[in-house]
Order: structure tokens, then C-alpha cells, then sequence
């Protein structure tokens, strides 16, 4: 229960140089992200100030963080390691410091502290889930729909996605069985407190991938998070899953016929790792740019420009407006009371310690 209230408190709402100088410090730097409006949103929160601060640094940007662990698996292997700072997912993370694939760090002294000197570990609390891990937002997977095409009453719970009859036209999901897994299972009658016992078991799993079975050939298969609010606006699906930023952003920036669903919500975490193997002069620069780019205004700042909430808990009274609408952010927020009343929590220790057997299960499933 700490981790779920600090999700819940997280968001509901000076830099300081590393210790290396700047002629020990590389000046190219290869970050790897998203991509889209949450990518975005890093560039204009933390990136463009630090690179105003040092124009002598070049960012080169690679939207892979869904391949972290296999493509930092590969470099390792081959002793070649491009990536200077990976955005991942909390339980890919935890893999990737397991394997020594990432930099254990020392929060306090590696990161800022918050401006009343509150140290950083204390700032971030239960989020840092990991020796390796530096937890940026807390953001959620959950579903859009499209108003004019779901009939005169809107989808309220999760289930709705296994309704073909009431809301017949094709779904979008992701390509993985995280969150579909849980999903599946909750809809076809378990505890949300048992998801996990019973997903541990074989009998489990084919009942999860029995229920989702019910709707595959009425699924569209997603890989990137932009590709759902395209298909949404497209009018290709009727509803589909998607990181709620996205959402956030087709339906307050851009204007689309597309509802929010949060009924059994997923929270999850996202935040940095280093990759192990960087050279001395790469890793000063890492280092600098890090504890820059995860202080208590820039978290706070990138909050203002999509609708994640900054893991730590200075942040969270720094965030009021969307930075060009000017709209309140608080009720787009996942944690918002009005959005939380029904979520789900991710486990990412259950997924880190069972994702590769779970994902070689769920793409043969695919393959049938």
C-alpha cells in the first residue's frame, strides 16, 4: 500500500553541476526515448534549457526505449554501447540492473535534492524501484474511444473492450501481455487482488489468452504509442489502449472525437537508467545532464506540457497550466480522484521476473 499512495500523492495534485568539469565531460550525447508527445515533452522541459546552458552539447535522439533490454543485451554482447541515457519502463529497468546492464546509482548523491533540501531519495520515496532506476513520471495505460462511434451511451468499464455486441468495429491493442493479460483475467471474473496469483499459473495464462481470444480478430495490434490515437482518428477502431499522455494530446491539443476511459487504468513508472560500459568522459556528461534534467522544476515543467504526473513530491505543487492551452492539468491527470476511482497497479517486480516467459507464451498465442 506505501507504493500505491505515493503514486496516488506524486501527482495529485537549481540545477546543480556534476562533479566532473566540462573539459572531462563528452559533448554528444545519444538519449533514447518514445518518441511523440511525452518525447516532446522532455525536449522542451529539461533538454532545451540544458542545451541553453551548454551549447557545446549535441543531443541525438532514438525512439527504442520499447527494445531497451534486448538492444542493451546486443550492445553488451558485442562491447559497443551507443546509448548514453535510456527512458524505461520500471520493470525493464530492474531487468537491465539485474543483468548489469545498468549503473547502480546513489540518489542523494548523483540527483538534486528538492529546494527546501529535502534529499532525493526522500523526494522520490517508494518510486525509486531500483538501485539503477530514476523515476521521471507516473503515467498510465488506458483505453480511447470514439464519441460518435460508440452509440448513444459511452463505454464506462474495462469490460466494454470484450463487449463486440454493444460496441461492435475492431479494438487496438498493444503487441505485448502486460496489462492485456490483467485485463482479460479481471473481465473474465477474477479479483483484482488475484490477477497476479492466478496469471503465476499455467491454468491462468490460458484463461487470460482464452478471453482475449473472444475479441482477436477484431484487434488491431500496436507497437509505438502514437499509432492508437491515430487509428482513433482515422476512425479505423472504435477503442484502443494507449498511454494516457497520447490520449491527452488528440483529445486537448489536437481536437479528436475521442473519450477517456479509466476504468481499471494501469499505473505504471517511467524514468532513466544508465547504461553500464559508458567511457569516463560520457558518463560525466550523463551525470551532469541527469541530475539537471530531474530536479524539482524540471519535472514540474514537463508536467506542463502533457498530462503525466512528475514522480517527485516537490514537483507536484509547481504544476498548475498546460503551458500554450493554459488549461488546468490536475483533471487530466491519471491520479486525479475523479480518474482513480477503478485502477489497476502494474507489478513490475511479477513482469520483470517473469516477462521473457510470458512474452514467448503470448507470441505463439499470436502466431495460431
Amino acid at each position: 500500500m506505501k507504493l500505491v499512495k505515493s503514486l496516488l500523492a506524486c501527482s495529485a495534485l537549481t540545477a546543480t553541476a556534476g562533479a566532473a568539469s566540462a573539459e572531462d565531460m563528452a559533448n554528444e550525447m545519444t538519449l533514447v526515448s518514445w518518441g511523440g508527445a511525452y518525447q516532446a515533452s522532455q525536449i522542451k522541459a529539461y533538454v532545451e534549457p540544458y542545451l541553453e546552458m551548454h551549447p557545446e552539447v549535441k543531443v541525438t535522439w532514438e525512439e527504442a526505449s520499447g527494445e531497451a533490454v534486448a538492444k542493451l543485451r546486443a550492445m553488451d554482447e558485442t562491447g559497443n554501447v551507443t546509448w548514453d541515457l535510456v527512458d524505461a519502463v520500471a520493470s525493464d529497468a530492474m531487468r537491465l540492473c539485474d543483468e548489469g546492464l545498468a549503473e547502480e546509482l546513489n540518489h542523494d548523491e548523483d540527483l538534486a535534492a528538492a529546494p527546501d533540501g529535502t534529499s532525493a531519495s526522500e523526494d522520490f520515496g517508494d518510486l525509486i524501484v531500483s538501485d539503477c532506476f530514476v523515476p521521471q513520471i507516473v503515467y498510465s495505460t488506458t483505453f480511447g474511444y470514439r464519441t460518435d462511434l460508440v452509440g448513444a451511451e459511452a463505454p464506462t468499464s474495462v469490460c466494454d473492450i470484450f463487449d463486440l455486441a454493444k460496441y461492435p468495429g475492431k479494438r487496438a491493442l498493444q503487441k505485448r501481455p502486460i496489462d492485456n493479460m490483467e485485463w482479460a483475467l479481471y473481465c473474465d471474473g477474477v479479483a483484482k487482488d488475484e490477477i497476479y496469483n492466478v496469471l503465476g499459473t499455467d491454468e491462468g495464462v490460458t484463461q487470460a489468452l482464452n478471453k482475449l481470444a473472444t475479441i482477436k480478430d477484431d484487434v488491431v495490434w500496436w507497437t509505438a504509442g502514437a499509432e492508437t490515437p491515430q487509428l482513433l482518428a482515422d476512425g479505423e477502431v472504435v477503442m484502443g489502449s494507449t498511454y494516457n499522455g497520447r490520449l491527452f494530446s488528440a483529445i486537448a491539443e489536437q481536437n479528436q472525437p475521442i473519450g477517456m476511459l479509466w476504468d481499471m487504468q494501469s499505473f505504471d513508472l517511467d524514468g532513466w537508467i544508465v547504461p553500464a560500459g559508458l567511457t569516463d568522459a560520457r558518463k560525466a556528461r550523463v551525470m551532469d545532464f541527469l541530475k539537471f534534467a530531474t530536479d524539482t522544476q524540471r519535472l514540474a515543467d514537463q508536467a506542463k506540457y502533457i498530462s503525466y504526473g512528475p514522480a517527485r513530491k516537490s514537483s507536484a505543487p509547481l504544476v498548475g497550466k498546460h503551458a500554450d492551452l493554459g488549461i488546468d492539468m490536475a483533471p487530466h491527470m491519471p491520479t486525479d480522484p475523479a480518474n482513480a476511482g477503478n485502477v489497476h497497479i502494474y507489478d513490475y517486480e511479477w513482469w520483470a521476473d517473469n516477462r521473457d516467459d510470458l512474452n514467448a507464451k503470448f507470441e505463439a498465442w499470436l502466431a495460431k
